[in-house]
């Protein structure tokens, strides 16, 4: 048997690396367990043959949708977890997001807690991650108790353009939140220096605020701070009563180890962490460990997502193109009576990305042909909510392996953005310069691989009927097991989930550590 911890914690993305760096100053002992190991600084983080075309930082995962078809999911594991990769877009929920809402396929179900009571933990988060933004000009966002840390990164001249004409035409733009360590003020010494690739791309120079520089990297040096990577997580054993969990089973080096806690969190990414509490069944817990309710593993959600490349006449010169987001369409409008959701920026294309990203397009084109396609794009992201169905969930088979069924929903809605965005591009001059005709887009839908936003295996809830976790996020069945990662969303809302996690792990830090104070 393994050293006895105070707190074991499983994951170090948002949700566990956050988690741990609240908790470091207690004093207690903490274990970070990490199935990967530090990502390599090397000149293939910015390079997007290996990145984007060749997978270099994926994991050798195989999962299996609905039908059983084995795929490679979107996942990374390292330290920090998938924050390496994340385009550090660190929005909050609006306070809309929080209640139930009505879309074309349904109802997005009201949290158990409101915007006000995750108002504190995001303004803590945006502090600690060094958010960059500018309050008000979001006719969506809801208050704030504080500022944010730093001003937003300011646009470059052809997103100031498109800015400008967005405002002309009616429209609220706003600089989109981002976390980065940029000092525009003090460019010489400022840690970030804005290079194309923040998104997608690990930081070469760690500025960007992922978890493992801003949360995991601080605390190693305190003593009662153990992190062992290459630690995957297999199973989690329970007393004879099944209400508190007294091993963690490690797989480390082809060898098994346990290690043993008085608290054990797991945050190892919705669907992980779905498939850890499911493999871990028992007599006490035969349908897996916090399921009494059926509700582990259900309600998967990872967003109904487009990438969406215009192309104009007039050359893109942006290096730093995630500046800029609109949430005019968030919610009901006047003339369209369900949430379409966000837009916004997202990082410049290049050639070899296209080439990756959309290869059966691409793979006839010469490669001055994509050049020449990438310099006159302008990139955006749309996001629009899908609901927590039910039947849209991870299950695992006899060998523990991952099998995710989902179903796409608010297809209409999604949609309809889609149309909002050609239309907006009208009113920035951008359609009337295509170069490929009058309205020509090349879209990329994200497909159920792409898991960077998954959510809601785990929802957190009052009633155990019909929730795996409380609102403090512990598992209602079991005393001493939390889940802290984007698992516990009961609805996913139609922007970026970082910085809810993070928001999320600060206020349950709290309640641990209150718990584990002596």
């Amino acid at each position: 048997m393994a050293e006895h911890y105070d707190v074991i914690i499983i994951g170090t993305g948002a949700g566990g690396g956050t988690l741990a760096h609240a908790l470091a100053g207690s004093g207690k002992k903490i274990l970070l367990l990490e199935r990967g190991d530090f990502l390599p600084r090397e000149t293939q983080n910015w390079d997007p043959r290996p990145v984007f075309v060749d997978g270099r930082y994926i994991s050798k995962d195989t999962w299996f949708d609905g039908d059983g078809k084995p795929f490679q999911p979107q996942v990374h594991y390292f330290v920090g977890g998938a924050t390496k990769l994340y385009g550090a877009a660190l929005y909050r929920l609006r306070p809309g997001d929080f209640g139930e809402l009505r879309h074309v396929d349904g109802i997005s179900p009201a949290w158990p807690l409101s915007y006000d009571d995750f108002e504190p933990w995001y303004s803590q988060a945006e502090q600690m991650y060094q958010v960059h933004g500018n309050s008000g000009e979001d006719p969506t966002e809801g208050h704030r108790s504080m500022a944010y840390p730093w001003p937003a990164v300011s646009h470059e001249p052809r997103i100031a353009e498109i800015s400008a004409g967005l405002e002309k035409g009616g429209y609220r733009p706003f600089h989109a939140p981002c976390g980065i360590m940029l000092d525009e003020a003090d460019r010489p010494r400022s840690t970030c220096i804005r290079c194309t690739w923040c998104d997608g791309y690990p930081c070469l120079v760690h500025a960007k605020s992922d978890a493992e520089v801003i949360a995991v990297r601080p605390v190693l040096s305190q003593p009662n701070v153990t992190l062992l990577t290459g630690a995957e997580v297999t199973r989690l054993e329970t007393d004879a009563s099944g209400r508190t969990v007294t091993g963690v089973v490690v797989s480390r080096d082809g060898d098994r180890a346990v290690y043993t806690g008085d608290i054990v969190a797991v945050c190892a990414g919705a669907a992980n962490s779905a498939k850890l509490l499911l493999n871990s069944a028992s007599d006490a817990h035969p349908h897996g460990l916090a399921n009494g309710s059926d509700q582990v593993g259900r309600n998967y959600m990872f967003h109904n997502c487009k990438a969406v490349v215009a192309l104009s006449k007039e050359k893109n010169d942006t290096v730093f193109q995630k500046t800029l987001g609109i949430n005019d369409f968030y919610f009901a409008t006047d003339d369209y009576e369900y949430p379409a959701g966000n837009i916004q920026m997202i990082g410049k294309s290049n050639a070899e990305a296209m080439r990756g990203e959309k290869p059966k397009l691409t793979k006839l084109s010469p490669e001055w042909t994509l050049s020449d396609v990438a310099s006159h794009a302008v990139d955006f992201w749309l996001t629009t909510e899908d609901l927590p169905l039910p039947e849209n969930r991870v299950t695992t088979d006899a060998d523990g392996n991952v099998h995710l069924a989902y179903q796409s929903s608010n297809d209409a809605e999604a949609d309809r953005l889609y149309e909002e965005l050609k239309k907006i591009l009208n009113h920035t001059g951008m359609a009337e310069h295509h170069v490929l005709g009058k309205n020509f887009y090349m879209d990329m839908s994200i497909p159920v691989a792409g898991c960077a936003h998954q959510a809601g295996t785990c929802r957190f809830g009052t009633d155990p009927a019909t929730s795996a976790l409380d609102v403090n996020c512990k598992a209602h069945e079991l005393d001493n097991l939390y889940v802290v990662d984007t698992s516990f969303f009961p609805s996913i809302g139609a922007v970026n989930p970082a910085l809810t996690a993070i928001a999320n792990a600060l206020r349950v830090g709290e309640v641990i550590r209150q718990r584990i104070a002596p």
